[in-house]
């Protein structure tokens, strides 16, 4: 017989006490273009020029991750409109198929997923600002746990300051790209993009382009982000499927045409052995004058990354401590500034442990291989709901159902697959962590039973 602590979770939930609906649907757009648009488009271009020839195959690739992000934008969507509550994935996946799934979710997001996100970027950005700085190798450390730290402290202090310097940095990042394109077009040549647009031989293999869109993919994670803050949308009915679309929509546009600006101005072989693209090509265009202003550019652009994760995703952690399933303090809102101010902290706290574990790659693909396994559950959580709860009210439809999802959790399936053939270990370390989670969950369970189950929520 189901217990009545597990019969309260299939209840329709409600925003925790304490958090408040201020997200516009401009607010979450900035959220997620300021999320998605980190420093993938600066880092990932060697690597994806790397595995293919041509620059009709990168744009290809390039594409492919937008299509993809976007898929799985409507699909969440459609839960999102359904359950907008906080915490995203963690309450889908919960939903979809129980609390064990939920939780082993809710421990990924904290243990590696999206702390291990932000150190990414804080990583990629103490990159950047290194040789400007002249910092050493310890100096450069402090600075991405300064960056975490500071972020983390202005999302303590409440929604407003937190979307504000969001919007700000997201406006910032647009215009800049923006600029950084039209310039690399207008000193770039043409007769080079057409040399290099397609070797069909190469670009016939299927498999390295799926280890490029893995890196593509990295450059496009955050398309989701708007989720864990659904609880803090104003109509999230309207709000969370119209910034998922129209926030990916416009990072698609802006990486093809920034890779279109790097392939006019540099050829192929000067951007395979580059890690730091964006740069070389503005001062190849430009001047070494202006490749400093890049970087300037480059650094807003993760800074906005980072506040927006900082910012959404310790949402997951919160809810689950709310279910019962982490430690209950994690559940904590300020009353006075209306933040889960716990879960951002242990959040922060574990984002600069993480930078001084590994370096950017080490770190990106850890979290590539793991997330795609949850969005895709995610995801497929859209079919399984409409087929366990065909009642469950959904005021937005995900369009073209079910060719969305179904192709989504095709293409994850086979990102999957591809990272444990071609990356092993790094695939065998996340699996690791994530068993690491059984004998907590059990734990947290059998907490749970001793005390008095959660209050429904209306």
């Amino acid at each position: 017989m189901e217990s009545l602590q597990d019969s309260v979770v299939t209840q329709p939930r409600e925003r925790p006490a304490g958090l408040v609906r201020e997200l516009g649907l401009l607010d979450s757009a900035a959220l997620v273009i300021g999320v998605i648009i980190g420093s993938g488009i600066f880092l990932v271009p060697g690597s994806v020029a790397g595995r293919l020839e041509s620059l009709l195959a990168v744009i290809a690739v390039w594409v492919a991750g937008g299509v993809l992000s976007i898929f799985g934008g409507l699909a969440l969507a459609e839960l999102g409109s359904s359950l907008p509550a906080a915490g995203g994935l963690y309450v889908y996946i919960e939903r979809a198929y129980g609390r064990f799934a939920g939780f082993i979710y809710g421990w990924m997001g904290l243990a590696i997923i999206n702390t291990g996100s932000v150190a990414t970027m804080a990583v990629g950005a103490g990159s950047y600002v290194a040789p400007l700085a002249h910092f050493s190798a310890a100096e450069q450390k402090l600075f991405q746990i300064a960056l975490i730290a500071f972020f983390t402290a202005i999302n303590c202090f409440g929604i407003t300051v937190g979307k504000w310097v969001q919007n700000a940095l997201s406006l910032t990042k647009l215009g800049g790209l923006g600029l950084m394109i039209a310039c690399l077009l207008a000193h770039g040549s043409s007769a080079r993009l057409t040399t290099h647009w397609w070797t069909p031989m190469q670009d016939l293999r299927l498999a390295p382009f799926g280890i490029a869109l893995i890196a593509v993919l990295w450059a496009y994670d955050g398309w989701h982000v708007i989720s864990f803050a659904a609880g803090e949308v104003k109509n999230p009915t309207r709000n969370i499927p119209g910034s998922l679309v129209l926030g990916t929509s416009a990072c698609v546009v802006v990486y093809v045409l920034a890779n279109v600006a790097y392939y006019s101005v540099l050829d192929p072989p000067a951007i395979r052995t580059s890690d730091r693209v964006a740069a070389v090509a503005v001062e190849t265009a430009m001047g070494s004058g202006a490749a400093s202003v890049l970087t300037t550019l480059i650094v807003i652009s993760i800074l906005g990354a980072i506040n927006g994760s900082t910012f959404s995703t310790p949402r997951a952690t919160m809810a689950m401590a709310r279910d019962g399933l982490f430690f209950r303090s994690f559940g904590w809102v300020s009353p006075s500034y209306h933040t889960p101010t716990t879960a951002l902290l242990v959040h922060g706290a574990w984002a600069a442990a993480l930078t001084l574990m590994g370096t950017f790659q080490d770190l990106f693909t850890a979290v590539i291989f793991t997330a795609w396994i949850f969005y895709g559950l995610a995801v497929l959580g859209v079919i399984v709901l409409r087929i366990k709860e065909p009642r469950l009210p959904r005021p937005y439809s995900c369009p073209w159902y079910p060719v969305p999802p179904v192709l989504f959790v095709v293409a994850t399936t086979w990102i999957v697959l591809n990272t444990i053939v071609t990356d092993w270990k790094r695939a065998l370390s996340g699996l690791i962590l994530m068993a690491v989670g059984l004998p907590l969950y059990a734990l947290f369970r059998s907490k749970n039973r001793t005390k008095q189950p959660p209050v429904a929520r209306p």
